[in-house]
């Protein structure tokens, strides 16, 4: 019997990770500083999303680690994938740097890689389909968390506000951390959109891969690698983009969120241009 297969996760594998603590606190600390006024607005608004799509990330992976021990796949203690660390991770500039880096440059919710999970070690197609799909799942739990106090109107009276200008040509003041749950919840939304896309090396298509005839499985494996980026050069073209953006606004609209709301959630978390 080898260690792998005798070796369960310890109380010391599950502990959640100081790199973690730190997130959270981030995200905490900006949400308090965009809720209360303090500070500058736009460096807030920056600091709230990055900080909180970081904690999304590592949520998101999370849950495909967690899904899979129970699946059956008791290496993922050892890997460091219970204690919601980043670095951690089977890939950390693919499953935490760019997924950022999209975040800054386009505002898009691209998905990241995923952890490394023993497949062989996990036995029913089923199985392996809910482990790819826990982790979209978890960023339309997050997207429901923020969207649903912004529908409700529970924050409208924040008392950090912004001046903006009105149609008819006038000024209006609105409360900062409302948009910037909308801008944040519009990332949740576009990722989990985008990681159910049955592109090879998404979750979309792990979750139908199991079904799949061998044959297929293996013609399609070669693209895996690729399908991230050939996700982002697609979204890159500017009617694909547009068609996307209005699928992931009439979710979030869904909730009773403006639009207006998330595009100016997008413009103060863009601070360096204004």
């Amino acid at each position: 019997m080898s260690f792998a297969t005798a070796h369960r996760p310890s109380s010391e594998e599950r502990r959640i990770s100081p790199v973690f603590w730190v997130l959270l606190a981030t995200m905490g600390t900006s949400g308090w500083a965009v809720w209360s006024g303090y500070g500058s607005t736009g460096f807030g608004v920056f600091l709230f999303v990055v900080a909180g799509w970081m904690v999304s990330l590592c949520l998101h992976e999370y849950a495909h680690a967690r899904t899979a021990l129970h699946g059956g796949d008791i290496t993922v203690g050892a890997k460091g994938y219970l204690t919601l660390n980043p670095f951690k991770y089977a890939n950390s500039l693919m499953s935490f740097v760019l997924p950022v880096v999209f975040v800054v440059l386009g505002g898009i919710g691209l998905p990241g890689g995923a952890v490394f999970i023993e497949r062989h070690r996990i036995h029913g197609r089923l199985k392996h389909s809910l482990i790819s799909a826990a982790g979209p799942l978890v960023n339309l739990a997050f997207a429901v968390v923020l969207l649903v106090p912004v529908g409700a109107g529970w924050l409208d009276a924040a008392p950090g506000t912004v001046s903006v200008d009105t149609l008819v040509g006038g000024t209006e003041t609105v409360s900062v951390l409302p948009a910037a749950l909308s801008f944040l919840g519009v990332l949740q939304v576009s990722a989990a959109l985008l990681n159910l896309l049955p592109v090879p090396g998404l979750d979309g298509y792990g979750i139908i891969e199991p079904w799949l005839s061998l044959k297929t499985r293996r013609a399609v494996e070669p693209f895996a690698p690729y399908g991230l980026m050939a996700v982002f050069i697609v979204l890159w073209q500017s009617q694909v983009n547009v068609w996307f953006f209005e699928l992931v606004h009439d979710i979030v609209s869904a909730f009773g969120v403006s639009g207006d709301n998330a595009n100016l959630g997008a413009s103060l978390f863009r601070f360096w241009s204004n």
